[in-house]
């Protein structure tokens, strides 16, 4: 018998006959049997009594039934084609000898979803509104690009005068609060550009004017809203030398410039080239904001009852994620969690509405693929695989760690939501 539970869960009675629980019983003790030395007789050949005085009838029955239940429930689920999440939570109704063994199953199971076709309407609205945006790359846009390169090959030439703004120094410092030193508040021949404001603000405006080997003490605040909690809002003590000044000399805009990085002829070529990159780049920024519009509303037409085990499995990808964006930058996501003062579980429950929403985005394109019959074939899914395998120098190793069955359903999966998309875009 089958019973629906709030939450996308079920729960299952199941009745395991005695004609059918007593070779269950009969297969524990011959494993026990043979897994314990019972003097004067050989592995497994000693009789049920002696058994059940060595290891006690419950350590059988027990045995017996988490074979029972293992096939028993595998079985049921496979006959009614029941799409499980998850393992399930068995609790034991009945376990005796001579007579039925029952026992009941409580599981999450994949909700059913409904999308309201009035989506469409939607859909078709904002297509129209980005249908009036462009990816064409403005004269300023250009510019600005050509500003960072520009600035990218700056000279540092040292001179003997003041520092100014925009100026770069080398400085030693110290900064404390009440005469004891703040943690980490000690650097020696720091590089800094004045007036960036990496500091907090006062301190780079304290350095203009101040020359090379010339010392300096001062009084700063640190803002209130500073990220660091306890030094936020307190007076400090700063003292400051300046090691070495240098002017920053930004070459010209022009065509020497653009042919020195060696691809272009000359400004117009360079600015050509970066005007394709840009509006490439924008035209790719343009279809992942229409898709995430699409996306949002057809999650918010999908009806569902988002089941907690998928909530929770989405929260640890997330962390997966989190972890490998702190590691990219040079820092273990442990030593991150701590300077921030929180725990894994803080950043989990932090995470739990986005984390729901990306779970019912997710639904909501496999609910629509069902709906408009979006199939793929398994040639085009193996193509598509073997553009990612390319990628990899030993197949073999690809296979034994992640395996070619994940592979083909993650890569049949982001297949589809393409498809989705597309489909949406053409509304």
């Amino acid at each position: 018998m089958i019973k629906k539970l709030p939450n996308s869960r079920i729960e299952i009675d199941l009745t395991v006959e005695w004609k059918e629980w007593r070779k269950y019983i009969a297969s524990a003790v011959a494993e026990i049997s043979a897994e314990f030395k019972i003097p004067g007789f050989r592995p497994g050949k000693a009789p049920r009594n002696i058994i059940e005085q060595r290891v006690g009838k419950e350590m059988i029955l027990n045995n017996a039934a988490d074979r029972a239940i293992s096939k028993k429930y595998a079985d049921f689920i496979i006959k009614e084609k029941i799409a499980v999440l998850g393992h399930p939570k068995v609790e034991i109704e009945k376990i005796n000898e001579n007579e039925d063994f029952i026992f009941r199953a409580i599981v999450a199971v994949m909700p059913e979803a409904k999308i309201n076709d009035s989506y469409k309407k939607e859909i078709k609205k904002i297509n129209e509104e980005y249908k009036n945006k462009t990816a064409e790359a403005g004269e300023e846009e250009i510019n600005l690009e050509l500003e960072k390169i520009a600035n990218s090959r700056v000279k540092l030439v040292t001179v003997r005068r003041a520092a100014g703004n925009n100026d770069s120094a080398e400085i030693d410092f110290e900064v404390s609060i009440d005469g004891k030193p703040i943690e980490n508040g000690t650097s020696k021949k720091h590089l800094l550009t004045i007036g960036k404001g990496v500091f907090i603000p006062g301190f780079e405006e304290n350095l203009i004017g101040m020359s090379e080997g010339e010392e300096k003490e001062f009084r700063l605040p640190f803002p209130v809203g500073y990220f660091k909690k306890d030094l936020a809002g307190k007076t400090a003590d700063f003292k400051v030398k300046v090691n070495l000044v240098q002017e920053r000399q930004t070459p010209e805009i022009n065509d020497e410039l653009a042919s020195s990085l060696g691809k272009f002829k000359d400004l117009a070529e360079l600015k050509k080239n970066i005007k394709e990159g840009l509006e490439h780049e924008n035209a790719h920024k343009l279809k992942e904001e229409k898709n995430g519009r699409h996306l949002d509303e057809i999650a918010r037409n999908l009806e569902v009852e988002v089941p907690e085990i998928l909530v929770q499995d989405e929260k640890e990808k997330m962390f997966i994620e989190f972890e490998q964006q702190i590691q990219s930058v040079g820092m273990a996501a442990d030593d991150y969690l701590i300077k921030i003062k929180k725990t894994k579980n803080d950043l989990m429950e932090e995470w739990a509405p986005q984390a729901e929403k990306r779970v019912k985005s997710a639904m909501a394109l496999r609910e629509i693929a069902k709906m408009e019959e979006i199939k793929l074939d398994s040639k085009e899914i193996e193509e598509e695989m073997n553009k990612t395998l390319q990628y990899y120098k030993n197949v073999k190793d690809f296979e034994k760690n992640i395996g070619m069955e994940r592979l083909y359903n993650y890569t049949k999966g982001v297949m589809e939501n393409e498809r989705v998309f597309e489909m949406l875009e053409n509304l």
